[in-house]
């Protein structure tokens, strides 16, 4: 999600061109606070991971994980299809598909 600043070609020294402009020496900047926008805190995801173990899940997401434990794909689907409509964009649905599929290995892992 952050952004990279691409190296730009030195300038030409000529008025007119792609490179035009007067040659400088380029300075080293220091990443600006804003690029790391969007990224998780380690704070963060250990406040969330409190949160969802005293929560627990909200009656959607319970809904789904039955879904994703029939196993079959139109029940996949079907969990798609519900996290759509609760949450707004297919983005959001995949991503929280996603999460609730971790979230069944996890019991998965830990009832074995």
């Amino acid at each position: 999600m952050g952004k990279t600043a691409a190296p730009k070609p030195e300038r030409t020294g000529m008025a007119a061109g792609l490179n035009k402009g007067f040659i400088v020496t380029r300075r080293e900047l220091k990443t600006k606070p804003s690029y790391r926008r969007g990224r998780k805190g380690e704070r963060v995801s250990l406040v969330r991971e409190v949160v969802r173990e005293v929560v627990g899940f909200a009656p959607y997401e319970r809904r789904m994980i039955e879904l994703i434990k029939i196993g079959s794909a139109s029940t996949f689907k079907r969990a798609l299809k519900l996290a759509k409509k609760r949450l707004g964009t297919h983005r959001r649905g995949t991503k929280k598909r996603n999460e609730m599929s971790e979230a069944v290995a996890a019991m998965r892992r830990k009832g074995n």
